[in-house]
């Protein structure tokens, strides 16, 4: 069964409708509905990049003579950039947040963004970011979703805790590696359990003293002359 992209719907409008942006300027196609985009910076510098892309997300405005005097589409579930229909999830990923009047600042508005417009603000979002890592020095990559690898899903790999407890194997590998296990020890230990942790601890050293000398380990005799 193959899936067709279905358009964003207009309040007011009897069918879906998505505007041409053919024959649009960056910045008209960028602010227009439709469906989600990377928008493209004119602009090379973050800080320029900023404030174009700030623009873009800017609320549309009603005039009078040229004189801006109300928000087209600060109503709830609209979009107050190109005023697209949108009723969003509580769980979904790409739920943006609430737009600010001054898209950095400024009050609350009662709408929303679409999803094309709530993929350019996560754009925005790492743009900020991007140029706050650089004012302090330091590197900035952003956030590329990886699917898990297929041994990270296996079961056998998964470790939901610490160990609390080693077989005997494990115990002549880490004791051969340098590493010294020590069973734990009993605020009150009867003779059976201390003989039983000295026979363990005695096991680890005469294993870890074979591994140094298989390995052809060294051992420096000083003479009686030799001594100062």
């Amino acid at each position: 069964m193959s899936m067709s992209f279905q358009p964003p719907s207009l309040i007011g409008a009897t069918t879906p409708s998505v505007t041409n942006t053919a024959f649009m300027d960056r910045y008209e196609a960028a602010r227009s509905p439709g469906s989600i985009m990377t928008y493209e910076y004119k602009n090379t510098k973050p800080k320029k990049q900023l404030k174009e892309i700030t623009k873009i997300l800017k609320p549309e405005t009603k005039t009078f003579l040229k004189v801006p005097y109300k928000f087209a589409y600060n109503i709830k579930d609209r979009c107050v950039v190109c005023g697209t229909h949108k009723v969003w999830e509580a769980g979904d990923n790409l739920r943006p947040p609430l737009p600010l009047h001054k898209v950095r600042k400024g009050y609350p508005m009662r709408g929303t963004y679409c999803e094309k417009h709530a993929a350019i603000h996560r754009q925005y979002e790492m743009l900020e970011q991007q140029i706050l890592a650089e004012e302090h020095g330091l590197s900035f990559s952003a956030y590329v979703p990886k699917a898990p690898s297929v041994s990270s899903l296996n079961p056998l790999n998964m470790v939901t805790g610490p160990l609390t407890t080693l077989k005997e194997s494990d115990i002549a590998s880490l004791s051969s590696s340098g590493w010294t296990i020590k069973p734990p020890q009993a605020q009150e230990e009867t003779r059976e359990e201390e003989l039983f942790r000295l026979v363990i601890e005695s096991d680890a050293i005469n294993k870890r003293v074979k591994t140094l000398l298989t390995e052809g380990a060294k051992v420096v005799t000083v003479e009686e002359g030799d001594e100062q």
